[in-house]
C-alpha cells in the first residue's frame, strides 16, 4: 500500500492513521482471500480517496464496512469502497438514522455530495463473522462496538483505550461507560493489540485499560485525576464535561 503509511499489526490487520486526530482506518483480512473488513475509514475526502487507492492497488476488494459507532468520523465511505454492505450494531445504526442531520453537519463545510450521500448508510447487526465478534456496550456512545479479532488477538476498541482520549462520557453517562470498560476487560486481557479509533495500537492492553480505569475511579471518588493525556488538546475541557457529568448523574441530597 502506498498512498498513506501502513502499519501491519499481525498478518491479518492492518491500520493507517490520519492527520486529523490520529483516526485510525483498519483492514482486516483473512488468509488465502485478497476480501476485506474495512473498519472506520477516515478522515478528510483526499484521505478517504487515497484509502481507495491503497486497496485498489495492493489487489484488495472490499468485502464489508463496519462502523465501531455512530460518531460523523466514523460512519463515512468512499465510492472506490464499492457497493459492498456496511454495518454498525443496531444501536448505533438507530442513532445514525435518527442523528443523520446533526452528522451531516458536524463533518462542516466543503464536502461532496458524493460521500455527504454515503455517510451513516450502515445496517444493523450484532455479530460480524467471519471477521471477528462484536462487544457492543454503550460507553461514549449509544451501540458503540469493539471488534475482537480472535486468531491474532487484536481489540479494535473503537474510541476507548487511547492514548491521545480521556473517557469521554457525555452522551451516554458514568454508569455506561463503567459497564462498557468492564464488559472490554476480558478481550483486553487476552489481547496482544489494541486499536484506539484516534491514538497508537499498543501491545500493552491492560496499561491502557487501567490508564481509563484510574481514571473513571477519580472521578467517581471526586479527586483529582493525574493523568498524562489531560495535556492533550480538547481534554481539559472534556475533563471539564466529564465531571459534570458525573455530578449530574449523583442523586440530589
Amino acid at each position: 500500500m502506498t498512498q498513506r503509511d501502513w502499519t501491519d499489526l499481525t498478518d491479518s490487520v492492518r491500520v493507517c492513521h490520519s492527520a486529523l486526530y490520529a483516526t485510525a482506518s483498519t483492514v482486516v483480512s483473512r488468509p488465502g482471500s485478497n476480501e476485506v473488513l474495512l473498519v472506520d475509514p477516515a478522515w478528510v475526502p483526499s484521505e478517504l480517496a487515497g484509502l481507495a487507492t491503497d486497496l485498489t492497488d495492493a489487489g484488495l476488494t472490499v468485502a464489508a464496512g463496519f462502523s465501531t459507532h455512530a460518531h460523523h468520523d466514523h460512519l463515512l465511505w468512499h465510492p472506490g469502497f464499492g457497493a459492498s454492505p456496511r454495518y454498525a450494531s443496531p444501536g448505533a445504526t438507530a442513532l445514525a438514522e435518527r442523528e443523520r442531520p446533526a452528522l451531516l453537519t458536524a463533518l462542516g463545510p466543503g464536502w461532496p455530495t458524493e460521500l455527504t450521500d454515503l455517510l451513516g448508510r450502515v445496517s444493523a447487526t450484532d455479530t460480524l463473522e467471519p471477521w471477528g465478534e462484536l462487544v457492543i456496550h454503550n460507553a461514549h456512545s449509544t451501540g458503540h462496538a469493539a471488534l475482537w479479532v480472535p486468531d491474532d488477538r487484536v481489540l479494535l476498541a473503537g474510541d476507548m483505550l487511547s492514548d491521545l482520549e480521556l473517557p469521554l462520557l457525555q452522551e451516554t453517562g458514568f454508569a455506561a461507560y463503567d459497564a462498557g470498560l468492564t464488559a472490554l476487560r476480558p478481550y483486553v486481557e487476552r489481547a496482544a493489540i489494541v486499536v484506539p479509533g484516534h491514538g497508537s495500537p499498543t501491545g500493552a492492553p491492560m496499561e491502557r485499560w487501567l490508564a481509563d480505569r484510574r481514571y473513571l475511579d477519580a472521578l467517581a471518588a471526586g479527586t483529582d485525576a493525574d493523568d498524562e493525556r489531560l495535556a492533550n488538546p480538547d481534554m481539559p475541557q472534556a475533563h471539564a464535561a466529564n465531571l459534570t457529568a458525573v455530578a449530574e448523574s449523583r442523586p440530589a441530597e
